[in-house]
């Protein structure tokens, strides 16, 4: 049996906790960049993927209630993207950094519950669990072509943003090649934890999710 939307981004939002867990954990300043490299990389292409598969999904099935969520919840994104935008090449020896990191976090969580309170149990209600799969696969799939870097200016229409994504991401991805990231085994380890925090606090729209 596949992920639903909820648990792929569900998973996501683990992922993020650790990553920024780690940053602060770091014992230097080059694994604080490289974590802060792997938390920019994840969520930017986490927040342009939901864009592109998760909110028009809403628009589609939630009708009028659907446009007002996502027009709250791309608000927020706009938030996390300016405030990523700050701290995606910003030194970690940088007095603002950790106060924008921390506000950063901050506003994302707000978002992400949000997400966990209001989208998501709606949306479920209403999808089949193979259309919910479905959807899972297109929002990992979007991942791979999305940019990895924040860009709070792009577009948020959904045609228009699928266009400014395939022009950035590639330059998104020579920039990748000169930062450095979490080894193997760190990024192995980080992710035996991401997969214990999935199976000790599932997300909140999965539980509330009828077996079907």
């Amino acid at each position: 049996m596949g992920e639903t939307i909820s648990e792929a981004i569900g998973a996501d939002h683990h992922s993020i906790d650790i990553y920024y867990d780690n940053i602060k954990n770091a014992v230097d300043d080059a694994a604080k960049v490289r974590w802060r490299n792997q938390l920019t990389w994840t969520l930017a292409r986490h927040a342009i993927s939901e864009e592109l598969t998760l909110y028009p999904a809403m628009e589609k099935h939630l009708g009028d209630i659907g446009v007002q969520l996502t027009k709250t919840d791309k608000e927020q994104h706009l938030g996390v993207k300016n405030y990523l935008y700050q701290v995606q090449d910003m030194s970690p020896t940088d007095p603002k950094f950790w106060p924008l990191l921390d506000d950063l976090m901050g506003v994302l969580h707000h978002h992400i519950e949000h997400e966990a309170n209001e989208d998501m149990p709606r949306l479920e209600k209403l999808l089949p669990r193979a259309e919910s799969e479905a959807l899972a696969r297109d929002f990992q799939r979007t991942k791979l072509i999305a940019p990895t870097r924040s860009h709070p200016d792009a577009p948020t229409q959904v045609h228009l943003e699928t266009l400014a994504g395939l022009l950035a991401a590639p330059l998104d991805y020579v920039r990748n090649m000169v930062r450095d990231f979490p080894t193997d085994s760190d990024q192995s380890e980080a992710d035996e934890r991401i997969q214990s925090r999935k199976e000790d606090r599932p997300n909140n729209a999965a539980e509330s999710i009828k077996a079907r």
